[in-house]
């Protein structure tokens, strides 16, 4: 059982919850391309049998998010679940108001992880640093934020309700943060769902309740193909006699003018078939006067 699972996680269950509920179904291995917060819900993609492979090559894959932020009330998590650290009044605000201070929020921008956050501090996470009344330095990171949209302004009841598409580690409770401070006020983030993760979309995701019923062999049907979410990468269509040599591991010599480069033309990292089947990652480099192709991670042994 091979490919990737496009699923809604539901509140209150953990990213790891989830993989162990489909690993019971499944019997395979089975891991997450990217966690979500357990207060949070929506598109959770998993990686099973051979998919775990490709993990590492699919986590900087944009997301896409549904948020509301509350104002006038800051929290010790930034979410919903903790405690009110601050409050302040809530200026008058206005969509055209609102919409340009979203725009300083948009392209690269720096944030400084949370406290309450899984990133790693001499061998503890922050958040278990942060249970114990502890606050460290967090160097600010650069992430990149593709769209901010305003979807809906309740003036009365000090609400935004936002879209965000991000780059990979954006944490969407700090932007909440920032934007409410760039209105002049204090917020916290009080409700998150996540839209889409890479080429996968909450139109299309299955419920908990969906592979419980379908089980085992319902589960295997809605699997994606390994190279589904790679459809961005270069496609190099090679006959057996070189498919064999990437299968062994082994470089292949091309010659100009071979590939399929779709929309990444040049040298880098390419999608290998054989036969119709996909083989292998690999990269595409020139090396002492020649073209070659390498192989990374190999799907099937030939």
């Amino acid at each position: 059982m091979d490919g990737f699972l496009n699923l809604i996680k539901p509140p209150g269950m953990t990213s790891h919850d989830v993989v162990a509920f489909v690993r019971r179904i499944s019997g395979a291995k089975t891991g997450h391309t990217g966690t979500l917060d357990p207060a949070a819900a929506g598109v959770l993609v998993l990686a099973l049998g051979r998919g775990t492979r490709l993990v590492s090559f699919i986590t900087d894959s944009t997301k896409s998010y549904r948020s509301e932020l509350k104002l006038g009330k800051a929290t010790a998590t930034g979410d919903a679940e903790g405690e009110v650290t601050a409050k302040e009044p809530v200026p008058p605000l206005d969509p055209v108001a609102v919409a340009r201070a979203m725009q300083c929020f948009t392209g690269p921008i720096l944030q400084r992880p949370p406290m309450y956050s899984a990133l790693h501090h001499q061998g503890k996470r922050l958040y278990q640093l942060a249970r114990q009344g502890l606050e460290v330095e967090r160097p600010p990171r650069e992430v990149t934020i593709h769209d901010l949209r305003l979807v809906e302004l309740e003036e009365e009841k000090g609400t935004l309700l936002f879209d965000v598409t991000c780059s990979k580690g954006t944490y969407v409770r700090v932007l909440c943060e920032d934007l409410a401070r760039a209105l002049g006020t204090r917020g916290h983030m009080s409700f998150l769902i996540r839209t889409a993760s890479g080429p996968f979309h909450l139109a299309k995701a299955w419920t908990l309740e969906d592979l419980q019923a379908g089980g085992k062999e319902g589960l295997e049907e809605k699997l994606y193909p390994l190279d589904y979410p790679l459809q961005g990468l270069p496609s190099l269509h090679l006959p057996e006699s070189e498919g064999r040599r990437i299968a062994h591991g082994n470089p292949v010599p091309l010659k100009e003018g071979s590939l399929d480069f779709g929309v990444c033309p040049g040298e880098g990292p390419v999608r290998i078939y054989c036969q119709g089947r996909f083989l292998a990652l690999g990269r595409v480099a020139r090396e002492a006067g020649l073209l070659l192709v390498r192989p990374g991670k190999v799907l099937i042994q030939e």
